[in-house]
């Protein structure tokens, strides 16, 4: 697999030490992460970078899928059983980790990287699909660097309860970053990106086999499933 990595030195990049993060009651298979990224160009940035960290964080022993948006309709402009919608839903709720990466567009993530975050509901039936699960921000810009969408990624992963790690990434010039192949060029900023997939490595090892006890919250064992299930899927506003 190193052989796919060709910046890096394979003397400082250390294998997960899951004895370190994991009790021994904890899963035993890779961990699932999908990727979302938020443009739909040819030669897209932000693909380019989730392709990257797809590449990493399987060296890091995850199991990674990245989900396709091309086709996915805006939000409430089609029902749940679309086939875009319905594979997205099960990924996130395959996944144990989340990595976003979006283009900033007008100081703001993109509209495809918010429509996909707004497809995945905070509830099914009383259930948070993605609560307890772990995240990862990314950001590529045209200009100078910015964080105003790996800011507005926090935000969202905050409102949908997910443990999102430190360390996160953003490219600017993006489109000086990256060769014809679409692979990116050794630099400080592509190191930072392998830090990130380390990191969430790390922690979704940690957090994914306790996070029904840290996401246990004494208001919800008051209430029944059926008076969750009635206060998060209120009609459309």
């Amino acid at each position: 697999m190193l052989a796919d990595l060709p910046h890096i030195d394979p003397s400082q990049l250390r294998p997960i030490d899951t004895a370190l993060l994991a009790g021994p009651d904890a899963p035993q298979h890779a961990p699932r992460i999908l990727v979302l990224y938020g443009s739909l160009r040819e030669r897209s940035y932000s693909r380019f970078v989730a392709e990257e960290a797809e590449r990493l964080l399987r060296w890091f022993g995850c199991e990674v899928r990245i989900f396709n948006p091309s086709g996915l309709p805006l939000p409430d402009d089609a029902g749940a059983d679309h086939p875009k919608v319905q594979e997205l839903r099960e990924l996130a709720q395959w996944s144990e980790g989340m990595l976003w990466v979006s283009p900033e567009r007008h100081g703001a993530m993109t509209a495809i990287m918010k429509a996909q975050i707004d497809w995945i509901p905070l509830s099914l039936g009383g259930i948070r699909p993605t609560q307890g699960k772990t995240l990862a921000v990314m950001q590529v810009s045209g200009g100078s660097q910015s964080f105003n969408a790996v800011n507005q990624m926090r935000i969202l992963g905050r409102w949908m309860r997910m443990v999102t790690i430190p360390n996160q990434s953003s490219v600017p010039r993006a489109f000086v970053e990256f060769d014809d192949a679409g692979r990116m060029k050794p630099s400080s900023l592509y190191l930072r990106i392998v830090d990130v997939c380390e990191e969430l490595t790390k922690f979704t090892l940690m957090i994914r086999g306790r996070s029904d006890y840290l996401t246990d919250r004494y208001s919800e064992r008051v209430e029944s499933a059926e008076e969750v299930s009635r206060r998060v899927n209120q009609g459309v506003i």
